[in-house]
Parts: C-alpha cells; sequence; structure tokens
C-alpha cells in the first residue's frame, strides 16, 4: 500500500538480496543509486506506477535469479542489458506501455525455467534461442499477445485458436454458471461450467458457448483444480449456488458465444470474491485486480471485486449492453500484472468470474413467420448470391463497367470523397491505439489521436454498433453528414466498417472543448482574453446559422453546449456531434421518440412538451452566449440561492442596471462594456420563454457583429419569470416551421434530405479528460 517514490537511501543496502516492492502506488523513475545493489539475487517491482523505462543500470545485478516486472507502469522497450543477467531462471517483463520493440535476445541465459513477456507489442520473428528454450521440457514460457510474424513458430505461446462451431440453430440467449454445476434459478437454467480448465486450453465440445484459457500459474504446481475455485464457507446471498464455484484463469479467459441473431444484448457478469479470505492477518491486503473486454471493449478497468462489491463472499453484477453485429459474442477478462500475486498466498491473482448472462434486448420473431422466412430465403438466396457475383464482376471492371480499382491506393491517405477508411489505415494512424494516443473516453467508447499517411491529423471514436441500420445505410447516410463543410462544424471525414469495427473519423481539434477551458480544471484553461470570447460566439452562431437556413442537407441537432463545441489550434469554435442520432437509436422504433438533450441548455418548450424547432437551437445559443460572457457554468451555478440559474441572475442584473456583474472578473477591465452589453442582450433575446419571440441564427449574427440593431428586450415577468407559461406559444405551435416529436418522425422518415441529430452523445466523448 505503499506510495510516492523509491528512496535513494536503499541504495545504500548493499548487501541486499532481495527487494519487493511489488504491489503498491510507487512512481517516478528508479533512483541511480540502486545501482550499488550489485548482490541482488531477487526482484520484483510488479503493479506500481513508475514512469520511464527500464534502466539500463539493470545490468548491474549480475547476481540475478528472479527479475519479475509485470504492470510496473514502465515503458518499453525491454532493454537489451537484459541478456547480460546469466544467472536468472526466472524473468518475468510483462504489460509495458508505449511502443513495442523487438524479442530480446537471450541466448545467454542458458539456465532459464519461468519466461514471461506477455503484452508487451513485441514484434518481428523469434530469436533462434527461443525454439531451443520451447523444447525445453521443464520450463514455463509465455509470449502471449505479442505481434509474432511467425505463426508456426509462435502458436505454441499465442493465445489458442479460437474456433466457432457451425450453427444449426439461432439463438436470443445464454446463461451460464461459470466454474459450477447446472443451476435453476427461477425460470432461467444455467448451464454447467464445470470442465476443467487448463494453460492454453479450448474447450469446445458445447455449440451454445465455449471458453478458452491461457497462461499457468506461477510458482504453483500444475493442477487442473487450479482453473476452478470452489467457495469452503457457508454463502448467504441470493442464489448462493451460482457463486459457490466460480472459473478462473492466471492470464486470459475468454467466453466464445456464437450463432446469435444480430442486434443488441443485455449482458450481466456475475461476481463474488471467494477465494481471498476476510481477517484481521497480511492476508486481508489481498487484492485481484484484472480487466474485461466485451466485444473487444473494455468495459471493466483494473476492476477488483472486493472493492466494487463491499467485501468478500459479496456479489457484484456489472450490466452492459452489446452489440452483435456478425452472429457471435466475446467476452474476455485478462490479469494485466495488477494486484497481488503472493498475499494472501501464491497463486491467487487472475481473472474470475461466477455466472454470465446473456439476453436479447429485443422479442425473438413468432416461429411461424421465421419458417415462412426460411422458406423465402431457399429461393431467394441462389439469386442474390448470382447478383452479388455479377455485381462483383462488374466492379471489377470484367464486365465492360466500372473500372478496376487498384486497391493499394485504399490504404494510402484520406478518401474525402466517398468518406471510407479502411481498418489498417486507421491503425496505422493511431500506431495499433497506442494507449499514449487516447484523448478519452465516452458513453460511445474510446477516442484516440491520429496522424494519416498524407499528414492530416484526426480523432478516431469507436462506436458501439448500436444503429439497426445496415453498413450500407450506415455509410451513405455518414457520407451525407460528411459532405457537410463549414468553418464552424467539426468536419466529420468518414468512417470505417470492417468486421467489429465501427469506428468515426473527425478533424483533430488542438484546444479541446470550450467547456474545457472554460470551466475546466485550472491547468487545462487558456487565457480567453474578450475579443476571442467574441469571435467564439460568433464562431457558434455562424454554425447554427448554417444548419438552420443555408444547408441543403436540414439537422437539428438538440444538444448544444459549451462541450458540444471545440476549438481548433486558432482558436476557432466547430460545433461538433451534429447529425449522430441515428447511431445511438438503441431500441426505439423511431428517432425522436425520447426527448434528449441536458438539462440547463434545453428550450422550456422542448423538455416540457417534446416540441422540437430551430428555435430550441436559439434558446441554447444564449445560454452558451451567457457562459463565455460570466466564465460561468449554467449547470454548477451557485452565485446566489435567489437565483436558479445563470439566465435567472442575469435578468436580475439586467432590471437593476448592475448588467457589468455579469462578466467574468477573471478579464478585470479588460473588455469591451458596450459589445458586452450588447452579447448579454443578445443571449437573453434568444433565451425568451416563448420560441416565437427569439431571433433567427442570422439575426444573431448580424446583431453580434454590430450589423443590425439589437432588439428591444421586454422584461416581462409573465414571459421570463414563469417557466410554466408560454402566452405567445399557443399562437406559434400552428405554423408549419414547428415540429413535434411524432411530426419529426415523420419527417426524418419521409425525407433523405433531413437529418435528426444527437441524442445523449456529446463531443466531450472527443476530447474528455482521463
Amino acid at each position: 500500500m505503499f506510495s510516492g517514490t523509491v528512496p535513494p537511501e536503499l541504495g545504500g543496502l548493499v548487501n541486499l538480496e532481495n527487494l519487493t516492492l511489488s504491489a503498491n502506488y510507487l512512481t517516478g523513475e528508479l533512483p541511480q543509486a540502486l545501482t550499488n545493489l550489485t548482490g541482488l539475487k531477487e526482484l520484483r517491482l510488479s503493479s506500481n506506477n513508475f514512469t520511464g523505462g527500464i534502466p539500463d543500470f539493470i545490468q548491474s545485478w549480475k547476481q540475478l535469479d528472479i527479475l519479475e516486472i509485470q504492470a510496473g507502469g514502465f515503458t518499453g522497450p525491454i532493454p537489451s542489458s537484459v541478456s547480460l543477467l546469466t544467472n536468472l531462471t526466472d524473468l518475468k517483463i510483462s504489460n509495458l506501455l508505449g511502443d513495442g520493440s523487438e524479442f530480446p535476445n537471450l541466448e545467454s541465459i542458458a539456465g532459464i525455467k519461468y519466461l514471461d513477456l506477455s503484452f508487451n507489442r513485441l514484434n518481428g520473428s523469434l530469436p533462434t534461442n527461443y525454439d531451443g528454450l520451447k523444447s525445453l521440457e521443464k520450463i514455463e514460457i509465455d509470449l502471449s499477445y505479442n505481434n509474432c510474424t511467425s505463426e508456426a513458430k509462435c502458436r505454441e505461446t499465442l493465445k489458442p485458436v479460437e474456433c466457432l462451431s457451425a450453427c444449426s440453430e439461432e439463438r436470443y440467449s445464454v446463461h451460464i454458471n461459470c466454474g459450477g454445476p447446472e443451476a435453476t434459478i427461477g425460470n432461467t437454467i444455467y448451464e454447467a461450467d464445470n470442465e476443467p480448465g487448463g494453460a492454453a486450453k479450448y474447450a469446445s465440445k458445447r455449440e451454445d458457448w465455449q471458453t478458452s484459457t491461457t497462461g499457468h500459474i506461477w510458482d504453483v504446481p500444475a493442477s487442473l483444480d487450479n482453473y476452478i475455485a470452489q467457495n469452503k464457507s457457508m454463502l448467504r446471498m441470493d442464489n448462493s449456488v451460482l457463486y459457490t464455484n466460480a472459473r478462473l484463469t492466471p492470464l486470459s479467459l475468454t467466453y466464445h458465444v456464437p450463432c446469435l441473431v444480430n442486434g443488441n444484448y443485455k449482458i450481466k457478469l456475475h461476481f463474488a470474491e471467494i477465494v481471498i479470505r476476510d481477517n484481521r492477518s497480511y492476508y486481508s491486503l489481498g487484492r485481484r485486480i484484472f480487466d474485461v473486454y466485451i466485444q473487444d471493449i473494455v468495459v471493466l478497468k483494473d476492476f477488483d471485486i472486493v472493492k466494487e462489491a463491499g467485501g468478500v463472499d459479496k456479489v457484484y453484477i456489472h450490466n452492459y449492453t452489446a452489440p452483435v453485429t456478425n452472429g457471435a459474442l466475446e467476452i474476455r477478462l485478462h490479469w494485466a500484472g495488477k494486484g497481488t500475486t503472493t498475499s494472501p498466498k501464491k497463486g491467487i491473482y487472475g481473472p474470475l468470474i461466477s455466472a454470465i448472462d446473456v439476453e436479447s434486448d429485443f422479442k425473438p420473431p413468432d416461429k411461424g413467420r421465421r419458417k415462412r422466412f426460411i422458406v423465402a430465403g431457399v429461393v431467394v438466396l441462389p439469386l442474390f448470391l448470382i447478383l452479388i457475383f455479377l455485381s462483383t464482376l462488374w466492379w471489377k471492371g470484367h464486365l465492360g463497367g466500372r473500372k478496376s480499382r487498384d486497391r493499394g491506393t485504399e490504404l494510402v491517405g484520406l478518401d474525402l470523397l466517398t468518406g471510407i477508411f479502411t481498418f489498417r489505415q486507421i491503425k496505422a494512424a493511431t500506431n495499433d491505439f497506442d494507449p499514449a494516443n487516447k484523448l478519452g473516453e465516452g458513453g460511445f467508447g474510446c477516442v484516440y489521436k491520429g496522424v494519416l499517411s498524407d499528414g492530416t491529423r484526426i480523432a478516431v471514436k469507436q462506436l458501439s454498433a448500436k444503429s439497426k441500420q445496415g453498413n450500407r445505410e450506415f455509410v451513405n447516410e455518414i457520407g451525407m453528414i460528411s459532405a457537410l463543410q463549414h468553418p464552424n462544424l467539426v468536419r466529420l471525414y468518414g468512417c470505417c466498417i470492417e468486421g467489429k469495427q465501427l469506428l468515426l473519423v473527425y478533424e483533430y481539434m488542438e484546444n479541446n472543448s470550450l467547456a474545457h477551458v472554460l470551466f475546466g480544471k485550472k491547468e487545462g484553461q487558456l487565457n480567453l482574453d474578450w475579443p476571442t470570447r467574441q469571435k467564439i460566439c460568433v464562431d457558434i452562431a455562424k454554425g447554427l446559422a448554417f444548419l438552420h437556413e443555408e444547408s441543403t442537407l436540414k439537422i437539428v441537432h438538440r444538444d448544444i453546449k459549451t462541450t458540444n463545441v471545440l476549438l481548433d489550434g486558432n482558436m476557432n469554435a466547430k460545433i461538433s456531434d451534429f447529425g449522430m442520432a441515428k447511431l445511438d437509436e438503441e431500441d426505439n422504433t423511431h428517432i425522436s421518440t425520447r426527448v434528449a438533450g441536458t438539462m440547463g441548455y434545453m428550450a422550456p418548450e422542448y423538455a416540457l412538451y417534446g416540441r422540437l424547432t430551430y428555435k430550441a437551437h436559439v434558446y441554447s445559443f444564449g445560454i452558451v452566449a451567457l457562459e463565455i460572457v460570466a466564465g460561468m457554468s449554467n449547470m454548477s451555478f451557485q452565485h446566489n440561492e435567489s437565483f436558479v440559474c445563470l439566465q435567472d441572475w442575469a435578468l436580475s442584473l439586467l432590471q437593476n442596471g448592475d448588467i457589468m456583474e455579469l462578466v467574468d472578473p477573471r478579464l478585470g477591465s479588460d473588455f469591451k462594456k458596450k459589445e458586452a452589453a450588447r452579447m448579454i442582450k443578445i443571449a437573453l433575446l434568444c433565451t425568451n420563454q416563448s420560441p416565437a419571440l427569439r431571433p433567427t441564427m442570422s439575426a444573431v449574427v448580424r446583431m453580434l457583429e454590430g450589423k443590425g440593431d439589437v432588439q428591444e428586450l421586454v422584461v416581462d415577468p409573465s414571459t421570463f419569470g414563469d417557466s410554466l407559461r408560454f402566452k405567445s406559444f399557443q399562437g406559434y405551435s400552428d405554423q408549419s416551421s414547428v415540429l413535434s416529436i411524432d411530426e419529426t418522425q415523420s419527417l426524418v422518415r419521409s425525407s433523405d434530405r433531413t437529418w435528426d441529430g444527437p441524442s445523449s452523445s456529446s463531443a466531450q466523448d472527443l476530447y474528455r479528460d482521463h
């Protein structure tokens, strides 16, 4: 449980033979003074937060017998000086950060018995002496999850080949009692999962699901019993039969569920710590920490069952909704070198899971109707395959149609016309999704920065494939959005759809979101002088005016706020995440079946009655403009208990003639009072409770730029003060420009030129702090 840096005074203990610093919270670099520990025979630094690379002075420890550095926080590569430690019998270096490197040459280390170099991004061919290592019967070796180029040489030490059986019937649910016998809970039957596991073992006897395990528990004699945990005490939780046994593995445990009908699935992962006991001895320091991936997306990072469940023998159930797009679901748990490995005793580490529930988030079709579909498919499928074959020949130019394309050009640079990227392009641009390139993580998934081969900087957002659209429809609509070009809209370059990958590619915005620089941590805030604030406000207004009045593709954004305004390197403001509603449909039959947006920015007629118009954008813009002037967030406004929000305070100041008090005190006196007063009055015009009395965005632009007179603001308590009264709205609602929820659905369904914009997504998903 220690934190801080390693004290250099340890270097004075020149007779020290064993130094174990594992399972702490140590930071910084190892001090140079440790060079003096020439008598070291055992060094363990795993599960810490060190920085920098493994120091080259490890070559000073010539007497080392055991060197263990797993998830220590160090960056790669593995130093070549490790080959000078010729007395090593146990070498474990895994989970290094940063770029990968080549496999180290260990030819000089003749007596090695345990070797673990897993999860290091190592690449290239294995050195020839590794063949000799693998041929030895008494050596334990793990090179899994690296990038070996010689599959034949690496297969024995990489994760097992994961072959899924053919499907005789499509399925909509699976329930597994992990590590235990068949069990019935209510109307649900949990299938048995008590087949013994093992290092690099693949269980494929079942049709519904299969498992694969990798890794041998270090320092413990090989035994099949190590892969199933069994509780020895009385369990008092509900449904204890699910938690009496658990499936575990020292490295990686994967459940493959094939034969699922495509769609969204609700997943429940059941956990209970039944191995590490809770008592007053040092045993209580034991920590089991691992990661959980669903469909290759991390859903639990550095997961500690005891911490989440509130103790041992207590249940924690993690709920998650995942897409199935290719008929298969993958749930993978793996140990990333963190936690304790010898406390409370040797071998108590690695992933552990008690039960799994997988249920479709949609109703299975009627069986009779299903049979009719099957009969129709038997007739239609051959014709469809013929059509596909002929289309392919035409596409390649063999039937006098489209000229065949040079596929090599698809992998170079950016295809701005089609908006289609290959996954290879994205991997190259992000350095294989290097964690160092991770910008943040939001509701849609992780976001990475990258650089294309032509030098274009991009932001790549990984999406969960929630949309019910087919790939072609998805690409077409992404193409429509990416065709929109305006200086004040974040450019969506396009997308990538390959296998399970569903990625959006945006232009990269260097200065994060407006919310980040205005309200974020002090170190993240930029110095926004008054001219910059004025320019940002005008930029946002111009972007909205384009969406409302100039674009041929009409878009209703629904979530204008400071987190959805991004800033480039020159502090130009751009609206982001417009037109993304269909990527977040969930199970809704239509697009606007619910009000979506952010409280504090939503127009009252939309929040209360679901009436969605472009004037709702105008209201949201007004709130953003007030935030820009005041440097305060409307969401966390706590200026005075007499005022419920920033708008309320501004109206009071206006009535009392004290409007300049609203201006951000960080500006001091360095701002133009006339411009500030004008911006505040325009903002209050935009936030009028009656949508009919709000100006258009083009009028807002003219007023902000001083090219038009600011309309007279009438502060009427009956209009501003009572949020439940909209005196002018009743007449306005009869106009055709007002869209109710049902009308919006109809408009989106009937027009291929209208796009209904985002629901719960946010540009902060692109640039959220770690």
